[in-house]
C-alpha cells in the first residue's frame, strides 16, 4: 500500500503552490520544473488575511476593501500562470479570503492535490532562523509530500553534471515510504539516489576506527538501497557518516550538488514542533535546494470528488 501511494505521489496530477505573493520569484521556477517533469497541473493559491484587505478612503479613514485586495492578488498571480502555459504547463490561480493554513487544507481536499510547495522565510536581523508559521503548520498537518523552498534554494542550471536526490533516512521501518518516494522521483528525473544515515559523533580517540553501530547501519542501508533501487532501476548509493545530523545532511547535499533533499518519516513525527527539532529546522532554513518532507501517516480517509479549477473561488 505504501509503495503504491509513494508511486502516485512521485507522479502528481496536481501540485498546489501556496504563496504569499512575495515568494513567487523563488517558488515558481521549482514548481514549473516539477510540473514539466511530471506532467502535473499547477494550482497557485493565495489566501488573503483580513488585515491585508484594509485600505483608506480619501479622508484617510480605513475600510475593508475585500474586492480590491482579491483583484490585486489575482493580478499578481496571472503573469506566472501565463508564463507556465507558454511552457506547456497547465496552470490556474485562486485567491481566497481566510487564514492561509486553513485555506491550504481546504484546497488540498477540494482539488485532491498530490504535492504542496511552500516557501520558508529568511533570517531575521537578529539571526534567528524563521521557517514561518504557515510553512510550519502545513508541515505538521498535511499528509502529503510537502516541498519547502528556502531563501538559499536555487534552481540548478542544466549541465552535464549528474543529477542527485539525497534521502536522509532514520533506518526505521517507517522510512520505507520516504525511500520509495525518493527513488521514484529520482527515476523520473534520471537522477542518482543517495541514501544517507547519520550516526552520533565519534570522540577523538575512536574517530578513525570503524564502530559496530556504523557496520550495522551500513549493512541495513545497503539492504534498503538494494531493495529500493530494484523497484526503480536506478543507482542507489548508501552513505553512513558520524556527526550532527543537520550539518551532515547539508554537507552531503552540497558535496553531491543535490537537486532535492528528502527527509524520511520517523516513528515520532519530526513536525510536532519544528522549533525543537533542530535537524528539520536547520535543513529547511539552510538548504541550497528544495526539501521534501513526508509525515509518517499515510492518507486513508476518502476525499470528496475533485472539482474544476477556476480563476476565483
Amino acid at each position: 500500500m505504501a509503495d503504491a501511494v509513494a508511486y502516485d505521489w512521485a507522479r502528481p496530477a496536481l501540485i498546489l503552490v501556496a504563496t504569499d505573493l512575495s515568494d513567487l520569484d523563488r517558488l515558481m521556477p521549482h514548481a514549473m520544473e516539477q510540473a514539466a517533469a511530471t506532467g502535473a497541473r499547477l494550482l497557485l493559491l493565495h489566501a488573503l488575511a483580513a488585515v491585508v484587505a484594509i485600505s483608506a478612503d480619501a479622508a484617510g479613514l480605513p475600510y475593508y476593501d475585500v474586492a480590491g485586495a482579491l483583484e490585486s492578488a489575482d493580478k499578481a498571480l496571472q503573469p506566472w500562470c501565463e508564463l507556465a502555459r507558454r511552457r506547456g504547463i497547465r496552470c490556474d490561480a485562486i485567491v481566497r479570503e481566510g487564514h492561509p493554513t486553513h485555506e491550504i487544507g481546504v484546497a488540498i481536499r477540494q482539488f485532491k492535490a498530490d504535492r504542496v510547495i511552500v516557501g520558508t522565510r529568511s533570517r531575521s536581523k537578529l539571526g534567528k532562523l524563521l521557517v514561518g508559521s504557515v510553512a510550519e503548520q502545513v508541515l505538521r498537518s498535511v499528509n502529503l509530500p510537502v516541498i519547502t523552498v528556502g531563501p538559499e534554494a536555487h534552481l540548478k542550471e542544466a549541465s552535464g553534471h549528474e543529477r542527485v536526490v539525497l534521502l536522509a533516512t532514520t533506518l526505521r521501518e517507517t522510512s520505507r515510504p520516504g525511500a520509495v518516494l525518493a527513488c521514484r522521483i529520482a527515476a523520473s528525473q534520471g537522477a542518482r539516489l543517495v541514501l544517507l544515515h547519520v550516526l552520533p559523533p565519534l570522540d577523538e580517540a575512536h574517530k578513525n576506527l570503524p564502530s559496530d553501530s556504523e557496520s550495522d547501519a551500513l549493512r541495513e542501508l545497503r539492504e534498503l538501497a538494494t531493495n529500493t533501487g530494484a523497484g526503480c532501476g536506478i543507482p542507489v548509493d548508501p552513505v553512513v557518516v558520524h556527526g550532527d545530523p543537520s550539518i551532515e545532511i547539508l554537507a552531503e547535499a552540497s558535496a553531491h550538488e543535490a537537486g532535492l533533499i528528502v527527509l524520511g518519516a520517523k516513528q515520532c513525527s519530526a513536525f510536532e514542533n519544528l522549533t525543537r527539532n533542530r535537524t528539520v529546522y536547520r535543513v529547511l532554513a539552510h538548504a541550497h535546494c528544495p526539501v521534501l518532507t513526508l509525515r509518517e501517516t499515510l492518507p486513508v480517509s476518502p476525499e470528496p470528488p475533485k472539482e474544476a479549477v477556476g480563476a476565483h473561488h
